[in-house]
């Protein structure tokens, strides 16, 4: 008999990349769904509290609803969704951010607890962050 840890404790980041400054947004949850969606713009909104904010957005099920909607109308127009075509993650700068988050932190890793986990990940994109030129080079934004 080999024993089974059940249902695993599945996360999900959902994250967004400056492409000119190399700042990240990012939030980690027990569930990607609408609201989660909505909460990161709605953080998008909160860190940049002027000018207009421009979004890669992918066309996921998960990004159009009420929830979503109702962040967009209230920030008055300083929310500007640029629709990305269907499966194309190589537009999208956060993506490539993504895949190197993996081979750096998860890859060919086994966490004790889940909580070492996020501690792992949540460590990645504040160190990042103190490096945004970094960020930049990963996402192709300047050379590296």
């Amino acid at each position: 008999m080999i024993p089974t840890p059940g249902q695993p404790k599945v996360h999900y980041g959902l994250g967004a990349v400056n492409y000119h400054s190399g700042e990240t947004v990012v939030i980690i949850r027990r569930r990607k769904r609408r609201p989660e969606v909505a909460e990161l713009l709605q953080a998008l909104v909160d860190k940049h509290p002027t000018g207009i904010i421009y979004i890669a957005w992918d066309n996921a099920n998960t990004h159009q609803d009420d929830e979503v909607e109702a962040v967009v109308r209230a920030a008055a127009g300083r929310l500007v969704l640029l629709y990305l075509p269907t499966y194309s993650p190589w537009l999208n700068p956060i993506e490539m951010l993504w895949r190197h988050f993996r081979r750096e932190v998860t890859h060919c890793e086994i966490f004790e607890t889940v909580k070492l986990l996020l501690e792992a990940s949540y460590n990645f994109f504040n160190r990042y962050n103190t490096n945004p030129k970094d960020v930049l080079s990963i996402i192709g934004a300047i050379p590296s």
